[in-house]
């Protein structure tokens, strides 16, 4: 971890990983950003951080690069996981909830939506 005194921005390991002092930034998210290219001053701006936050992640992802990068695999690969994840529960509720059969009372609203869902379709 990089220490400065005087509360100076720091990285420090919380829950979350390796995050900026005083944020929830991680270097995680930094990184996003830098394999895309995205310049320092773009990333500090769409972060809020200032000059001193976002000189201190660059200079930790260098100075660490090796362990920065193994560390950010993993949690690229926990939220594939992740995501895949609730991928599927989506789909399985959707495949329950379209075998439902309207609600009592509802046949006239879902016959006006096919009704303008048809002639959307003819207009397109």
């Amino acid at each position: 971890m990089v220490s400065v005194p005087n509360n100076q921005p720091t990285i420090v390991r919380t829950p979350r990983g390796l995050t900026i002092s005083g944020t929830r930034i991680t270097l995680y998210d930094v990184m996003d950003y830098l394999r895309a290219e995205y310049p320092p001053k773009f990333i500090r701006s769409l972060f809020d951080l200032t000059e001193d936050q976002i000189n201190v992640a660059l200079s930790y992802i260098e100075a660490n690069r090796a362990a920065v990068e193994a560390e950010y695999q993993v949690v690229l690969k926990q939220a594939k996981e992740i995501q895949q994840y609730w991928e599927e529960r989506n789909r399985e509720h959707s495949a329950r909830v379209a075998e439902m059969p309207p609600k009592p009372g509802t046949e006239a609203l879902w016959a006006k939506l096919r009704e303008q869902k048809a002639r959307h379709e003819l207009e397109a």
